[in-house]
């Protein structure tokens, strides 16, 4: 009795692989190549633009001295931004109905108020109260009086302005970060018989993280921006700095296009830093869920032996 083959002699015994085509996708890359290559010869050979008065400007002194206000504006309107900030959003997420109206309060108010009417409000603070004083309210006890105008200077005045704009909306992000972590984590903490402010910084915080920081280093770099806004206060910062030299000079564009990328080299340091942040946290998740999934690794894998242990000991029949 003889078998045949199944398999049919016309099916070739090797399969062609053909790579998926896209031609909408490729036609799409040469048109934005195209435009691409349209705007970097409009700007780079015309001489309008003025790129040795650009070059001539940008790392001059008086540049680089608003540069260093501008970061240092940043850096400390970031720091106590976010320490207020979290203050706002841990009396939000409070059980005290006092606590949680004020900070509704003061998140709504600030975040209604444009930036820069809060920071002429307060560089004009001192036509409004001649001096600061300290003590208890209604009565005339006073431990110090000052004068407001030796308080809240033009430098005082920016990183007040901004820190009291920009915690409204971090205490908001930070809120939002803690309302994302399941409500069975805070359960469990609760039962490890932890501290809540341990809780807090231990267990609830690290998850909270993930959604908290792109959306903080946004806030982050809109406050590396909105710095400019200081300018009303006759502050040398960069934006104020390149004003008075291209109103003397008169060379507009090739001046603004020197704030222009110094702010972009400012975001792109900041989106670098967010991206390093992001692979720390995303590293250290991975590596704390292989630490929890080893140890039970090692204990299944020594269940059979135990068992065959058992088995050799057991009394025969």
């Amino acid at each position: 009795m003889t078998t045949s083959s199944n398999t049919p002699s016309n099916v070739p015994s090797t399969i062609k692989v053909v790579p998926a085509r896209y031609p909408l996708r490729t036609l799409g890359a040469f048109v934005a190549l195209f435009v691409l290559a349209i705007v970097v010869q409009s700007v780079a050979f015309n001489p309008r633009w003025e790129w040795s008065v650009f070059a001539r400007w940008f790392f001059d002194p008086v540049i680089l001295e608003g540069l260093a206000q501008t970061l240092l504006l940043t850096l400390i309107g970031t720091v106590l931004s976010v320490i207020f900030g979290g203050l706002l959003a841990l009396a939000r997420l409070s059980s005290s109905w006092l606590l949680n109206s004020l900070a509704w309060g003061y998140i709504w108010l600030f975040r209604s108020l444009p930036l820069i009417v809060v920071l002429i409000i307060l560089y004009n603070f001192s036509y409004l109260y001649d001096t600061l004083s300290v003590g208890i309210p209604f009565t005339q006890i006073s431990w110090g009086s000052y004068q407001t105008i030796n308080v809240l200077g033009q430098f005082s005045t920016a990183v007040v302005g901004l820190t009291l704009v920009q915690s409204a909306y971090t205490a908001e992000i930070i809120r939002g970060g803690f309302l994302g972590v399941d409500h069975g984590q805070y359960e469990a903490a609760a039962a490890l018989g932890l501290p809540s402010w341990r809780r807090t910084v231990r267990i609830i915080l690290p998850q909270a993280l993930r959604t908290i920081l792109p959306s903080g280093f946004n806030e982050i770099i809109s406050l590396a921006k909105g710095t400019a806004m200081v300018y009303v206060l006759a502050m040398p910062e960069l934006f104020y700095t390149i004003q008075m030299i291209y109103n003397r000079t008169q060379e507009v564009i090739p001046l603004l296009m020197v704030g222009a990328v110094w702010y972009l080299v400012i975001t792109s340091v900041l989106s670098l830093i967010q991206h390093l942040v992001e692979r720390w946290l995303a590293r250290s998740e991975r590596r704390s869920a292989i630490n929890q999934q080893s140890p039970a690794r090692h204990l299944s894998s020594r269940q059979p032996a135990l068992q065959t242990q058992e088995a050799a000991h057991a009394p025969g029949p």
